[in-house]
């Protein structure tokens, strides 16, 4: 079936088609015209944009389930299925500091889930980290890595279609990061609170990501550049949690003023998107949700409670960045980072994965794979 998408800027991944039309066939996209095809079926909006599906590369769970040792090819589903409700229509289930038999229990059900819609790989966020920086992970759990869970993430980057992993420099060498990077694995700078000489060596050996910029990490200092610093002077990928708490617009302005380009959106939802809970818990310990925020009870942030098209929204409407280059952070540039091509655009044989954003940014319509999600 042909299907016309009308009345709304089309956003292709780079830049937008004011006034449009989107035409998909089946499962791909076919074109971007100017009129309607004859026979085709019109789905005509009143304004705001329609954009490739939403694509977020930190997600720790949703519909009241999380990403651990409990997870399976159906709860990875569930997650998966949640999120392209909330407008992130390809997704990396994300794994937090846990055991070793944990993340290989969580591994196994990313092999089973492969060719599930919304279903992109895996993130694995520690557990080998530093508890200098542990931010909500659990210090009981991390650790260094062994060469027992090097064989692992090197045979699991062959069995996924995507593995991201999140290290700290202090808890793996460099010739651990090299050999990940080696076997395909996305290797990601996070909760350390490493050096800028430290961060530097790692991204020379193979590193190409940072985790949630700012948070968890060293910062930026006039003599002691920080993990931060090392980021926004190299061009590794650089994730953002853009709520407007984890990181200040100010500070967001200054990140995107030196890497306009190259840093993506994520939501580092937890268990609670798309449910009304008030509370649940990880690794035992109960996470308060409230006032926009998720907090152990000491206060500590947990996650964040957002959405991707809450982040676009932020990005724009509060930190002042043209819609343009915002859609970009969470679409083509997250795409990029992964190595998929089939998404985070609408050109000719894309995914036919998209949303409509409405005038303010807000999500109207989702459809994955050309099926109609919300």
């Amino acid at each position: 079936m042909k299907r016309a998408f009308t009345g709304a800027s089309v956003f292709d991944g780079h830049q937008l088609h004011p006034d449009a039309v989107l035409i998909v066939e089946g499962e791909k996209v076919s074109d971007i015209a100017e009129s309607v095809p004859k026979g085709a079926e019109e789905i005509h909006f009143n304004g705001g944009i329609v954009a490739p599906g939403l694509i977020d590369l930190q997600v720790n769970g949703g519909g009241g389930w999380m990403v651990d040792g409990q997870t399976d090819r159906a709860r990875l589903a569930r997650i998966c299925a949640v999120h392209a409700g909330l407008g992130a229509t390809g997704i990396l289930p994300t794994l937090i500091t846990d055991s070793y038999e944990s993340t290989q229990r969580v591994i196994q059900a990313g092999i089973e889930a492969m060719g599930t819609p919304g279903f992109l790989g895996l993130h694995l966020e520690g557990p080998h980290l530093d508890p200098r920086r542990k931010g909500a992970h659990d210090p009981r759990l991390i650790r260094p890595m062994t060469d027992r869970d090097l064989d692992l993430l090197v045979a699991a980057a062959s069995a996924l279609p995507c593995l991201l992993v999140t290290v700290a420099p202090s808890a793996v060498t460099n010739a651990q990061i090299t050999a990940l990077a080696d076997a395909g694995v996305i290797v990601s700078l996070g909760h350390s609170d490493c050096t800028a000489a430290e961060a530097l060596a790692a991204i020379d050996a193979g590193a190409r990501c940072v985790t949630h910029l700012f948070n968890a990490m060293s910062q930026l200092g006039n003599r002691e550049p920080g993990l931060v610093g090392a980021a926004l002077g190299t061009d590794v990928a650089l994730g953002l949690i853009a709520d407007g708490i984890h990181v200040a617009p100010t500070v967001i302005r200054i990140a995107m003023a030196a890497r306009p380009e190259g840093v993506f959106l994520v939501s580092d939802c937890m268990a609670a998107a798309g449910t009304d809970q008030t509370e649940f818990t990880l690794n035992g310990r109960r996470i308060l949700r409230g006032n926009g925020r998720l907090t152990l009870e000491d206060g500590t942030l947990a996650g964040a409670d957002l959405t991707l098209p809450r982040a676009l929204e932020v990005m724009v409407r509060t930190v002042g960045l043209p819609v343009e280059q915002a859609l970009r952070m969470a679409t083509a540039t997250p795409a990029a980072l992964i190595g998929n091509r089939d998404i985070g655009h609408l050109r000719q044989g894309a995914e036919a994965s998209l949303v409509h954003l409405d005038g303010q940014l807000c999500l109207t319509s989702v459809w994955q794979k050309g099926q109609k999600r919300l």
